[in-house]
């Protein structure tokens, strides 16, 4: 193996995550490299999604000038010390082209002079001591700690009789005209399926869209993988008596009719799961990506899990199977799934963040970035929440998993950023040393906030006079305590429609007075 390129860490995949991961190592000066098998970054990007026009959002006008508040509303850019590139300066759209990602991504790689091998197709990784990662020309790579960062790059096929019949979202025709009078099921329930059937509701006689469940809406659930309103058009012509439907129920089997359509059989969810056969000429399968894990030998292969779709992982985005294998970008969704943002860019790029935080602390020596505070100084400790929580773009875009952390003791101290699991774990591990106390600042959504409709005023964002916070359903800042890893009190603050928490009265004064009555007990110590 004399002849193999040698790294202390291997990241596969130059895509968002993969040169977020580049770009914090190189900062960090650690051996790395970069391993791409298209010929440009953000390869992903110059297929998918099939119709060209991205969900995240890019808010360019915001009226703010802090970019770290910016970074709120832009959910393209990647994270740098010198907040540049920034994708807001590519288009003004807010939802932008995908070619407009793929400009930004190989730009973000030049200016940051990231180490990137492009047309490097990874066969085969193997474990005899270091990771050992095979091209498909026999170059070798090894390194001591693999990220992989490759995304979920194969289309995950339900276990559905004669699912060959259906042509594939990766692969199905983007031409409306190829509809023309057709009747078409599509089977998916995502933002996929539903972009499939916004493409064709101008052509498509007939178009059904199937999946078991309630369908799930981005703008209710806060979770914005479910289905986007920027996709929905396609339900105001189901509502409005148009010929498409939503199919509530399962398909069970697909079967060719003749030379030219197909019978498929439903099992209705909410009729006493009746099974109908309905005919239709094109059926088309959008139901999701899986991660490819094939080109693990069996020595390392991670264990996967939700349906096999994901690498199953540590709370430091570990593999739980094999040691010093690591995950970033939208596989990491598997630790906040439907919950949280890390599947996506705004959320994940905070992920890569805490992740080479990790690693800087386990493997290097490098303590997670903190700051000083006062022994017993409650009010310094409600200032330090009160800023934080009304800046932050992290525990913001990425709500309920990242927060930031207060160490309690003789010399308390402020920690960013965090993602919280972590946080318990590593805290009862001695990883932040000596802990015996330690507050959690998160912003979270209420309980039930999504059986809440978003545009009943009267059910809507709480006022300025309840400072309780535990009512609000909305987006707020909640404080916790733990003690020897037990929670032992919670505050809530409460919502505000501006997203500005830092009233005396309604947001300071309770907050300091839940810290003085929890922190100034004898038994603890600021």
């Amino acid at each position: 193996m004399s002849d193999a390129i040698s790294v202390e860490y291997l990241v596969l995949g130059a895509g968002p995550a993969g040169l977020q991961a580049g770009y914090y190592l190189k900062q960090a000066g650690r051996s790395h490299l970069i391993l791409e098998a298209g010929e440009s970054a953000g390869t992903f990007f110059t297929r998918f999604p099939r119709h060209r026009r991205l969900i995240s959002i890019n808010k360019v006008h915001t009226g703010w000038s802090d970019p770290e508040l910016r970074l709120r509303n832009d959910w393209n850019s990647l994270l740098s010390a010198e907040n540049e590139p920034l994708f807001t300066s590519y288009t003004p759209r807010y939802f932008p082209a995908a070619e407009d990602m793929v400009r930004y991504l190989a730009d973000f790689a030049e200016v940051h002079g990231l180490h990137v091998r492009y047309g490097t197709r990874i066969i085969r990784i193997s474990r005899p001591d270091d990771f050992e990662a095979v091209d498909e020309n026999g170059t070798v790579f090894r390194a001591r700690r693999l990220i992989v960062a490759t995304g979920v790059s194969k289309p995950y096929i339900p276990d559905i009789d004669g699912i060959q019949h259906a042509e594939l979202y990766t692969e199905v025709p983007v031409d409306p005209a190829e509809f023309i009078d057709k009747r078409v099921l599509i089977i998916g329930r995502g933002n996929s399926a539903f972009e499939t059937a916004d493409n064709l509701i101008e052509t498509a006689a007939v178009i059904h869209v199937a999946g078991p469940g309630s369908l799930r809406l981005a703008w209710q659930t806060h979770f914005v993988g479910h289905v986007r309103a920027v996709n929905n058009n396609f339900l105001d012509t189901y509502q409005l008596k148009s010929q498409n439907a939503l199919l509530d129920g399962h398909v069970l089997g697909i079967r060719p009719d003749g030379d030219d359509g197909y019978l498929v059989r439903v099992s209705f969810s909410r009729v006493a799961e009746v099974v109908k056969e309905l005919r239709y000429d094109r059926v088309i399968a959008a139901t999701g990506f899986r991660f490819d894990a094939s080109i693990f030998d069996e020595d390392c292969r991670p264990e996967l899990t939700i349906k096999d779709r994901f690498p199953a992982q540590t709370a430091a985005w570990e593999s739980v199977n094999v040691p010093g294998l690591h995950f970033a970008g939208t596989i990491t969704q598997v630790r906040d799934f439907k919950r949280s943002t890390s599947g996506f860019i705004h959320g994940f790029r905070y992920g890569v963040k805490a992740l080479h935080r990790i690693l800087e602390q386990r493997h290097h020596g490098v303590p997670w970035p903190s700051h000083d505070l006062a022994p017993g100084e409650v009010a310094e400790i409600t200032d330090a929440v009160i800023e934080r929580v009304n800046r932050t773009s992290a525990l913001w875009q990425v709500f309920g998993y990242l927060g930031d952390a207060v160490l309690l003791g003789d010399a308390p101290r402020y920690l960013e950023e965090v993602p919280v699991d972590h946080l318990h774990e590593a805290v009862a591990a001695g990883e932040f040393g000596e802990v015996e106390s330690y507050l959690t600042v998160t912003l979270e959504y209420g309980e039930d906030h999504d059986l809440v409709n978003p545009f009943d005023i009267s059910a809507g964002r709480t006022s300025q006079e309840d400072t309780s916070g535990l009512d609000g359903r909305y987006l707020h800042p909640v404080v916790r305590l733990f003690r020897g890893g037990d929670l032992e009190a919670e505050h809530h603050i409460t919502e505000n429609l501006e997203n500005e928490w830092d009233s005396e009265r309604v947001h300071r004064a309770p907050l300091r007075e839940f810290l003085r009555a929890q922190l100034e007990r004898p038994r603890v110590s600021l």
